[in-house]
């Protein structure tokens, strides 16, 4: 009787499977996780948080792993918040920090402009009715495997919390993820990525 929930407890057994880590902070999950997920990615990279700026500071030569990425035929795609858009303006009414959303938004688009328009990398803003839905809720996808952050109240992204999935089923809560970020995408308008 012993040894089963010694064992339930320690195995993960039911919906749970998904689940690699989660920490109570972003920026609690080390910078070595990001980049050997971009590393590891091979066919689809999505990154769909709102500002996506911390990538470009937290992970080493991030332009260099993108462009060395789509080279190589992994298909990179950005998912931004529209800097001037009404969601974003209000965001940063509550948010309250001197680095603004609109700000941080601009930070990656002209990170995206020095890579020149590389063959492979996509860029759109969510869309102005998408929009609440994008700020509330980031979605980092590599491959089979992502990082979610669900945005707290008055938080900024490095303060709320993070899950670290992987897919092993077609229904799970990777798969939810990846199908909110997708809808969102679908819905998007193109943003020019050239130099």
């Amino acid at each position: 009787m012993l040894w089963p929930k010694l064992i339930t407890d320690r195995v993960k057994t039911g919906e749970d499977k998904e689940i690699v880590h989660s920490y109570p902070y972003r920026s609690a999950c080390p910078s070595t996780v990001w980049a050997d997920l971009v590393r590891e990615s091979k066919g689809d990279l999505f990154f769909a948080g709102y500002t996506n700026y911390f990538l470009w500071s937290q992970l080493p030569d991030f332009i260099g792993m993108v462009k060395k990425k789509a080279e190589s035929g992994c298909r990179v795609r950005f998912l931004l918040g529209d800097p001037n858009g009404e969601v974003t303006r209000q965001r940063e009414e509550i948010e309250g920090v001197a680095l603004t959303v609109s700000t941080r938004i601009r930070i990656t688009l002209e990170h995206l402009e020095r890579l020149g328009g590389v063959e492979g990398v996509e860029a759109k803003f969510s869309s102005a009715h998408d929009a609440m839905n994008h700020v509330s809720l980031s979605v980092f996808r590599f491959d089979d495997q992502a990082l979610v952050t669900p945005h707290l109240a008055r938080l900024v992204g490095h303060d709320s919390p993070l899950l670290h999935l992987r897919r092993i089923g077609e229904a799970g809560m990777f798969s939810r993820f990846a199908e909110h970020a997708e809808e969102l995408w679908s819905r998007g308008t193109d943003v020019s990525v050239t130099a």
